[in-house]
Parts: structure tokens; C-alpha cells; sequence
């Protein structure tokens, strides 16, 4: 494979890690630029996107993004993590009285914005260290909790001691966390057992490549959305071969007009090509990443 560049949809089995992901991808294509755009837990499956070639220098204008994700929940165990890989915490056999409606009541209070407490397992820092690793050598760790925004939360089941949600959310949501929370609420503890990541923003699972395709490089490169493409939820400037020339030396366009919003990143293409990211400031189009030609 030579050089290819673009943004790759991939569907993350349960046992890997993230980065074993993107190493696979690395070694299969022969290619050393390869990143990704948030991780996965190793219990979680679902999509990834993977950056390959110079789409690497792109993943802030990913991360921001909304996610969709199937979640199954178990009641009667909390763990110190809030997920299978943790320690049981805590064990309440009265999962077994739990009704329906009080399944749907606990989940009232956990929709729209929400101060949400990251899971002690987390990779929220705590002065300047990841606080799951704090936490692993006994230290007490005390996270804040941060405002999130739980825009969908549908009850797609009920199989008592398992409850089965939808889940749309901000970015920076734990659905660990959800999961707590909402055993909490049912006053019964709860810890998730399954998630799968269904969508990244406009990206759905249903569209990334199976595993056992990551090995062949011609199905790699015909799955690679281009940069342009995949950040078409940002605007677009179009410009000529001598303002691309410009761009690309890192010096501003004079005037970008006014429908452009100060500080909102914008695409710059030629012919249809991502040339660089850009931001407009004070009238003009002041260039942030330039990508150099595949």
C-alpha cells in the first residue's frame, strides 16, 4: 500500500485493545502513520476510526463528536470500576423486585445535560497521572464531576438481573458511569457487562470494516474516506491553485468572507482535496494544519 491517506471505519471485536487495532492496521498496511480518534475499552466492541497518512494530524476535529452506544447493564453487583474487569463492590439481591416502571423512573434523572462523576478507572488525570493508575496502587482518588449531555437513553430491554439501553451522548460520557448511577437509583447497584459503540457522529458500525478484512491492504485502501469528506460536517473554503500555494506556505488568505464564524475550523480544498485546516480571524483565513501532498 503507498501513501494512503483518508479516515478508516473499523468494528473493534470484544478482547483487543484499541491500540492493537491500530498496530494490526500498522503492520497489514506497511504503513507506520496510523491513529485513531478515542479508544475502546477491551470488553467493547464497535467502531473505531482509525487515521491513516496525514489524516493523523485531524483527530481533534473527531473527538468532539457524538456517540451512540448498546449497553447492557447487570443489577445486584457494583464494581470499582463499573464494568466486568473490575472488583465486585458491592451485592444486593433485590434486583429480583425490580418492576419495569422502576426501570424506566431511574432512568428519567440520568437524560439531557447531567453532572456526571467519572469512574474511579478512568483516564481522567488527577494531578498530572491517569487516576486509574492511582487508583491501582490504593491511592483514594477523588474525581469531580464534569457536565455531560445524555441526549437519548431509550429501554430496549428488560431480562432481569440484565437491562438493555440505547444510549446517544456527548462526547466524554462514561457510560460506565451511567451504569452506576442508574443502580443507584434503583437503590439495587448495577455495573455494565456490554457495551458496542454503534456510531461517531455522521460514522455508523454498520458501515466499518470487519476485523478479518484489516489484513488485506486493497480492502483497506478501497474502505478509506478522504479527510475532505469526512470532515464535512465542518465548512469549506474552496480555493484556486495559487491560494492552495499560499495556504500551504502557511500564509493567510486576505479576505474569507463574512458567513464565516471567528474561531470555527474551516476545510480548505482544491478540486476537492483537503489542503489545509484553517480558522478565519479578523477577515482573514488564518491556516492551522497544512497537509502535504500524498
Amino acid at each position: 500500500m503507498t501513501s494512503p491517506a483518508g479516515i478508516l471505519l473499523v468494528d473493534k471485536p470484544t478482547g483487543p485493545t484499541s491500540h492493537d487495532v491500530v498496530d494490526h492496521v500498522r503492520m497489514a498496511s506497511g504503513m507506520r502513520r496510523v491513529g485513531h480518534a478515542g479508544t475502546l475499552d477491551p470488553f467493547a466492541s464497535g467502531l473505531l476510526l482509525l487515521l491513516l497518512g496525514s489524516a493523523t494530524r485531524l483527530s481533534e476535529y473527531f473527538v468532539g463528536m457524538d456517540k451512540g452506544y448498546d449497553a447492557t447493564l447487570r443489577l445486584g453487583l457494583e464494581t470499582d470500576s463499573c464494568d466486568p474487569e473490575g472488583n465486585v463492590i458491592r451485592e444486593d439481591s433485590n434486583w429480583i423486585r425490580v418492576t419495569r416502571e422502576e426501570v424506566e423512573m431511574a432512568l428519567v434523572g440520568l437524560r439531557g445535560p447531567i453532572l456526571q462523576t467519572p469512574p474511579v478507572h478512568s483516564a481522567k488525570k488527577v494531578r498530572g497521572q491517569a487516576a486509574h493508575r492511582r487508583a491501582r496502587r490504593g491511592e483514594v482518588v477523588a474525581l469531580e464531576p464534569v457536565e455531560v449531555t445524555v441526549r437519548e437513553l431509550t429501554l430496549e430491554g428488560v431480562e432481569l438481573p440484565f437491562v438493555y439501553l440505547g444510549v446517544t451522548c456527548s462526547s466524554g460520557t462514561y457510560v460506565r458511569a451511567l451504569a452506576r448511577d442508574f443502580g443507584r437509583a434503583l437503590g439495587v447497584g448495577a455495573h455494565l457487562t456490554a457495551l458496542r459503540r454503534t456510531s461517531i457522529g455522521p460514522f455508523a458500525v454498520t458501515e466499518a470494516l470487519p476485523p478479518g478484512a484489516l489484513g488485506n491492504p486493497e480492502s483497506v485502501r478501497e474502505a478509506l474516506i478522504s479527510s475532505a469528506l469526512a470532515l464535512q460536517h465542518l465548512p469549506a473554503v474552496r480555493v484556486s491553485p495559487e491560494e492552495a500555494a499560499r495556504i500551504r506556505q502557511g500564509q493567510p488568505l486576505p479576505s474569507v468572507g463574512e458567513e464565516l464564524a471567528e474561531e470555527v475550523p474551516v476545510r480548505v480544498l482544491l478540486e476537492g482535496d483537503l489542503v489545509a485546516m484553517a480558522y478565519p480571524r479578523g477577515g482573514r483565513l488564518q491556516p492551522r494544519k497544512v497537509l502535504v501532498r500524498g
